[in-house]
């Protein structure tokens, strides 16, 4: 199994944690990964806010080098993969928008490299009777929120490959690496991403809100798949209990972290020094010999 991978910008900066555990955990698993030759930013945030042209270009021009490989195109970070797909969306069915990209890229480009997020390669393609195989040490005990975020689901016409308003991709996950996934109202909420920069204070609030339910549902922790979320979600604990309301502080992992430890991956390969919330303290019960937990250390 081989994907063209595009890491984006977010994972070769802020979040090196998530392309660490990305390619430790497809290493693992038997998948191939392949970076695309020379891939730029896919416009994200900044070009879909000030520039419709750029918005559809920038990925289809990262598209266009991912066709010369042959390979579908895996893409970790949650708002790379809605680029990615909206372009595909756009120049599939707007003719408008395929002349644009193709005069502004300098290539024609019809939409057609296929581009699936790791969560849909890993359940759909992979599948989950194969990642259980692979699971060495089960994370039992484990209580996990899985929290999707904003864009993974949405527009279900682009990105669906789960349920737009209950998905349930990360939970299956989470249960083939040993822990329980808990049911949870806020799963799809947002977390204010990249207001975070410019509207602080929204961010903070919704945070707040989120990592209260989570406490509430009775998290040991949340499992994300997207930088943003990660970043809103474990860096700004401290602010938003100071301006809402104390709440314990909660460790926020990215599903590849939390599968890579069912796999018998360390600490340090999967990047999980860099959070803010340490996780070490998750694996008590594991340290003291309970059951799925004995092994030693991480």
């Amino acid at each position: 199994m081989k994907y063209a991978f595009f890491p984006g910008c977010s994972l070769e900066s802020t979040a090196r944690s998530f392309d660490i555990s990305t390619r430790a955990v497809c290493r693992t698993l038997g998948i191939a990964l392949v970076d695309i030759p020379d891939w730029t930013c896919c416009g994200s945030t900044p070009a879909h806010a000030t520039s419709d042209s750029l918005a559809v270009a920038l990925p289809v021009l990262n598209l266009q080098k991912a066709r010369s490989l042959g390979l579908p195109v895996m893409v970790a970070c949650a708002s790379c993969y809605a680029r990615l797909r909206t372009a595909n969306h756009r120049v599939s069915n707007d003719p408008e928008d395929l002349r644009r990209a193709g005069r502004i890229t300098g290539r024609p480009y019809d939409g057609g490299v296929e581009v699936r997020h790791v969560l849909d390669v890993l359940v759909n393609h992979l599948g989950l009777d194969a990642i259980r195989a692979k699971v060495s040490r089960p994370l039992a005990g484990l209580q996990v929120a899985c929290y999707y975020g904003c864009l993974l689901t949405r527009p279900p016409e682009v990105v669906a490959f789960d349920d737009a308003e209950h998905p349930t991709c990360m939970d299956e996950l989470v249960a083939a690496a040993g822990a329980e996934s808990l049911d949870w109202p806020f799963k799809t909420e947002c977390c204010g991403a990249s207001l975070s920069m410019t509207h602080s204070e929204v961010a903070s609030r919704l945070s707040h809100k989120l990592l209260s339910m989570a406490r509430t549902a009775g998290a040991d922790c949340l499992a994300v798949a997207c930088p943003l979320c990660q970043v809103n979600l474990d860096l700004r604990q401290a602010d938003a209990a100071k301006a809402h309301g104390a709440f314990r502080p909660t460790p926020v992992l990215y599903i590849t972290q939390l599968l890579g430890l069912a796999l018998g991956i360390s600490f340090k390969n999967l990047g999980l020094d860099a959070l803010t919330v340490g996780a070490k303290n998750l694996f008590a019960k594991r340290d003291s010999g309970a059951v799925g937990f004995a092994g030693g250390k991480p």
